[in-house]
């Protein structure tokens, strides 16, 4: 058994040498400016080790963490499984941050160097700079020069080694940074190429298609040490692209197939064609398919879509999967907790629910560790971590309810959190962007339904003077938009925009978020309320 990712990759080069990990496809390569074609695992274990005597030249040692900015493009693996072997964490970075997110990761993580495209360099080294850290940044193929605070190498990273550090937002404005172990990722790999049913890996024979990014925990923790694991290969695509993603499943010649619940209705609203259940794909593995489109997508394109729950905190020690029928299609099932799970459903007061009764979920594992295959801590965070894991089970934030017979169903989230696209927006984070443009006096934002994208940006604004006309409301919302597309991500910028008066507060001032719900569905259907949703373009 591997005690680390690196052993676990050193295991499977040596029992499928020849057998190809990673599959570059011609439409990524292109977009990357990549060569395409397939990656051995024992080619990837030499580039592997090369890169290994590299870092240990220059000083990546026991415990550091270095920055990863690179996309899907293979080198991903090539550092990050090298950092590995040396007792190093990585610590992956969405292309998309800018220059007030990448200060905070950079200062929080407090990171000793950082991989980054070349594009994007002089962001995170001004970005560095201003939180005060002088770090080395480099590019993919770049040698990293001598540390400063070089470290002696672990001979041999265990199991609990932090492997990574992944940063997830939260309901606080500020990403937590889930510690996440070489067990948390070898126990992802175990449980995927163990679950059975309609989950059903066989060893050195499948290939597996994602579109997802591997700076989150779905790609980088399920995906890859699934494949990695069980000798399978692993196609990357650089992100979803609706009109190719069939010619790509196809040509990677994909059994497995990941997806997002934006994903089944791009692909459905696209005209029916004689070939559209032309493809090898065994299963597709995601969560949040629309209700409605469940099963008309699984008769049009030939194969089960496997409906699962799991978060960055909970990692491979809890997954909930509908894996077995009665898959019950169409009431947003999640299946039944297996025999390494233990949960409860609560109340507000913290009692138990009834059946089919809504209520929080929280979860652990079976055993003498519940906390088994999780997240170790939120870094620097013990307060969250203690709160997060009250009555020695993990906090979900999610509503769910169980029917008579075990079933799960989603319901919706407890926490104040806007799912855009598979990608979790802090409400107080996007306020604090918006309320640092100088026309603003308050503002609120929530989450309106999207019917691509699952949820939207809406924010409530009310300015400091009086807007007369339609033509000044459109110059503000534009300019807050633009406002806040240069210190967040894209699309945590507002899809819409609503000017108001007032906003629903507390007798301490505190925003009513239980009120923002209705008056956003409310002003929704206003005329008055500005789209701006055609600003919001990823531009890297």
């Amino acid at each position: 058994m591997a005690n680390s990712v690196y052993g676990a990759l050193q295991a499977s080069a040596a029992r499928w040498p020849d057998n190809p990990f990673l599959n570059v496809l011609p439409e990524t390569a292109q977009v990357y400016g990549i060569v395409s074609g397939q990656i051995t695992y024992a080619a990837l274990l030499a580039q592997v080790d090369a890169q290994i005597a590299a870092y240990r030249q220059a000083g990546v040692g026991a415990g550091m963490r270095i920055g990863l900015l690179v996309e899907n493009r293979p080198s991903y693996y090539r550092h990050w499984l090298a950092m590995n072997a040396l007792g190093a964490s990585v610590v992956p970075i969405n292309p998309d941050l800018r220059s007030g997110e990448l200060e905070y990761l950079i200062g929080h993580s407090e990171m000793s160097a950082a991989i980054v495209l070349p594009s994007r360099i002089d962001d995170v080294v001004s970005a560095a700079r201003a939180v005060g850290r002088d770090i080395a940044v480099i590019g993919p193929d770049d040698v990293l020069p001598p540390l400063a605070d070089a470290r002696a190498p672990d001979a041999a990273p265990g199991r609990e080694t932090e492997c990574a550090l992944l940063y997830t937002s939260g309901t606080t404005g500020r990403p937590k940074g889930c510690v996440l172990s070489n067990v948390y990722f070898l126990n992802s790999g175990t449980w995927y190429a163990t679950i059975g049913g309609l989950v059903r890996l066989r060893p050195g024979q499948e290939r597996m298609l994602t579109p997802l990014p591997l700076f989150h925990m779905n790609a980088m923790a399920t995906s890859t040490m699934a494949m990695l694991m069980s000798g399978g290969c692993l196609t990357v695509l650089d992100r979803f692209h609706p009109r190719s993603w069939w010619d790509s499943v196809r040509r990677s010649r994909a059994t497995i197939v990941h997806y997002l619940g934006v994903m089944p209705p791009m692909l459905m609203g696209a005209d029916p064609q004689p070939n559209d259940a032309e493809n090898e794909v065994v299963f597709g593995f995601g969560a949040g398919v629309d209700k409605a489109l469940h099963g008309p997508f699984e008769q049009r394109f030939g194969f089960p879509l496997i409906e699962a729950w799991a978060m960055t905190e909970t990692g491979g020690g809890v997954v909930i999967c509908a894996s077995t029928e009665p898959r019950h299609l169409g009431v947003a099932c999640i299946g039944k907790a297996d025999a390494s799970t233990e949960l409860r459903i609560i109340r507000e007061d913290g009692s138990d629910c009834d059946v089919d009764e809504p209520g929080e979920l929280l979860v652990r594992r079976a055993g003498p560790d519940p906390r088994h295959g999780f997240f170790r801590e939120y870094l620097k965070d013990a307060k969250a971590t203690s709160e997060a894991w009250e009555g020695d089970y993990f906090h979900t934030g999610d509503v769910v309810r169980r029917d008579a017979d075990g079933y799960l169903y989603f319901v919706d989230r407890r926490k104040n959190v806007i799912r855009r696209s598979g990608e979790n927006i802090a409400a107080v984070e996007v306020e604090s962007a918006l309320q640092q443009h100088e026309a603003v006096k308050a503002v609120a934002v929530a989450a309106v339904p999207d019917a691509v994208r699952g949820d939207e940006v809406f924010a409530c604004i009310v300015p400091h003077t009086p807007l007369k006309t339609e033509a000044e409301r459109r110059a503000l919302a534009e300019d807050l938009v633009r406002h806040t597309l240069g210190r967040l991500a894209y699309y945590k910028a507002p899809g819409f925009v609503a000017f108001v008066v007032s906003l629903p507060v507390t007798a301490t001032q505190k925003i009513q978020r239980g009120s923002m719900k209705d008056l956003v569905a409310a002003l929704a259907a206003q005329p008055e309320t500005i789209d701006t949703r055609a600003m919001k373009k990823r531009t890297i």
